[in-house]
């Protein structure tokens, strides 16, 4: 069967043309599309709605940022650092007025104590000293007749046997009165007292106050304890599998729950290279600020910066998070911004590393919130 050219000729041009026009309504569509999503992705305000905003902008900046490792802690005090406060002679507690979390000078007062023993201990180193003196004199006496052999040796030895016991008796009285508190240079007949006091070994806070007035009090007993408030440190619990990420030098950042807005730093010195029961292991840092908030067992919450690395990043303020994305409004004139997609990596100090799809110059920085509820409601009432 012959077929006419011309037919086929005609026929291929239409299927040609309608294949143009289909892909050119494809074309159209797309493109309208395309307009259609940028617009929503771009909004204006005027100068006034700027300033009521408070709407800053600003750039990226390049940060060094960490990836953190999240524990939890308590403050500790090391044991050099905790004061145990004693009397080295028992007697009672004639006068005090301490409470506990009172801070304390070093060398003042804490109590008072009164005992007999006190007095008969100053009355024996007076009478020692009397006698010293008289062994002395003998001594002196003694050497100057054997030099001339007027004495025999027996004597002169016995005389400078007992003035140096009395010597040594002395000195070890001496040394009773230093130890509970009193100057036996300043100590003679008309000045002996019934009354000691305990004094304050160092600065800081009264953690325990074990007594009251007029209770008796043995050598062995702990009166107070005093925590040097310079010492306090920082000891965190970590788990097995995060303990050799570890290393001494890393930086710490902790807050508490009561006021987790106050950050305190913290820098690790020791790891204890030892796994318990419970898989776990204790690092203990140096805390570099701290105030008086700080006691001995509050909880921490603590973020150790692990590794970091120099990224882009932006204040916590210019990222804005919508329908599970975030983004951040680039200015591309003035009071016109572009919503622009981001990933966002580690935050630390108010700002948060993020890796744009393409070089930003100046974007939001703060209050970007207010910019996306413009674009929203904007497209809203379109």
């Amino acid at each position: 069967m012959k077929i006419n050219q011309n037919s086929i000729i005609i026929a291929l041009f239409s299927v040609f043309c309608l294949g143009c026009g289909g892909q050119k309504q494809e074309t159209e569509a797309s493109t309208a599309k395309k307009e259609n999503v940028e617009a929503t992705d771009q909004v204006s305000l005027s100068d006034a709605q700027l300033k009521n905003a408070g709407i800053v902008v600003g750039s990226p900046e390049t940060k060094s940022m960490y990836k953190t490792l999240n524990v939890n802690g308590v403050i500790d005090v090391p044991p050099e650092n905790i004061y145990s406060v004693s009397v080295p002679m028992g007697g009672y507690i004639s006068r005090m007025n301490l409470i506990p979390g009172m801070l304390v000078k070093k060398g003042s007062v804490l109590a008072s104590v009164e005992d007999q023993q006190y007095i008969q201990l100053q009355q024996d180193y007076l009478t020692a000293k009397n006698r010293l003196k008289f062994s002395e004199a003998d001594y002196v006496r003694q050497k100057m007749l054997n030099q001339t052999k007027a004495t025999s040796d027996k004597i002169f030895q016995q005389t400078e046997s007992e003035f140096n016991n009395q010597k040594v008796l002395v000195s070890a009285l001496a040394e009773k009165l230093r130890l509970i508190g009193l100057n036996p240079a300043r100590l003679n007949e008309s000045n002996i007292s019934k009354t000691i006091h305990i004094y304050a070994p160092i600065s800081g806070y009264l953690s325990k106050v074990n007594v009251n007035t007029g209770k008796y009090v043995n050598a062995t007993d702990v009166l107070f304890e005093l925590i040097n408030p310079g010492a306090l440190h920082v000891s965190l619990t970590v788990f097995e599998q995060d303990a050799a990420s570890l290393k001494i030098g890393q930086k710490i950042v902790c807050t508490t729950s009561s006021n987790p807005d106050k950050k305190y730093n913290a820098t690790i010195h020791l790891i204890t290279p030892n796994i318990e029961n419970d898989r776990t292991t204790s690092v203990h840092c140096d805390l570099e600020n701290f105030d008086q908030n700080l006691l001995p067992g509050t909880f921490l919450n603590a973020a150790i910066q692990l590794n970091g690395a120099e990224v882009q990043a932006v204040p916590d303020d210019a990222i804005v998070k919508w329908e599970n994305q975030y983004y951040v409004f680039e200015e591309k004139a003035k009071g016109q911004f572009k919503m622009i997609g981001v990933e966002t990596g580690a935050s630390l100090n108010g700002f948060t590393a993020i890796k744009p799809k393409s070089t930003l110059q100046n974007i939001v920085v703060k209050n970007a919130y207010a910019v996306l509820m413009k674009l929203k409601n904007s497209g809203d009432e379109g």
